[in-house]
């Protein structure tokens, strides 16, 4: 048996967005769930119920609020870096024309966060706020609550609150927007 030391590379050599664009158009990850984030390709955790009814209402409340003033795009992808393009699972940014090219700028890129939390919270908000996406949220399924991370600065967000489940998260990039914590998951469980 060979030794999988012997076989590490003396240095890894990070995907460039467009290399991975042009891949996914080759369709060579056909049926994989995954992202590009500072050049490595990133399984996408599977869903469970609690993340996916998260998803949907949030994209709900987004449209009921905010009708067509915006872009809202659910899980699609988003063109952060050369070499990170995430998929976030709600994404509000400008209106635009984007059937050539992803969307480069946000307003607001929202995370449901259940078993992902660690990634959302280190490497995600790490890259939005570099590119200087104004506005974050972090929904946390288990503990019933929306972290709201703004003010980017020097590749962090200066600025983090926490709504709990009485409280209202209201979005300053997004005028309009605000989020009933208790509207989002619903009855308590």
């Amino acid at each position: 048996m060979v030794d999988p030391q012997l076989l590490a590379p003396e240095r890894i050599r990070p995907l460039k967005r467009v290399e991975y664009d042009r891949m996914v158009d080759a369709g060579l990850f056909v049926d994989e769930r995954i992202e590009l984030l500072r050049g490595v390709l990133v399984e996408m955790s599977p869903q469970g119920t609690g993340h996916a009814d998260a998803v949907a209402r949030m994209l709900r409340l987004c449209y009921e609020q905010l009708g067509r003033a915006y872009e809202i795009r659910p899980q699609l992808p988003f063109a952060a870096s050369d070499d990170s393009e995430p998929e976030p699972d709600v994404m509000i940014s400008p209106r635009g024309d984007y059937r050539k090219a992803h969307p480069e700028r946000a307003l607001l890129l929202i995370e449901v966060a259940d078993s992902s939390l660690t990634k959302d919270r280190r490497i995600k908000a790490a890259i939005y706020a570099e590119v200087g996406v104004p506005e974050y949220w972090i929904v946390a399924v288990p503990a019933e609550e929306i972290e709201i991370l703004s003010e980017p600065m020097d590749g962090e967000y200066r600025a983090r609150r926490v709504v709990g489940r009485d409280g209202v998260a209201v979005s300053q990039a997004v005028p309009g927007l605000a989020v009933s914590v208790e509207e989002l998951f619903g009855e308590p469980r």
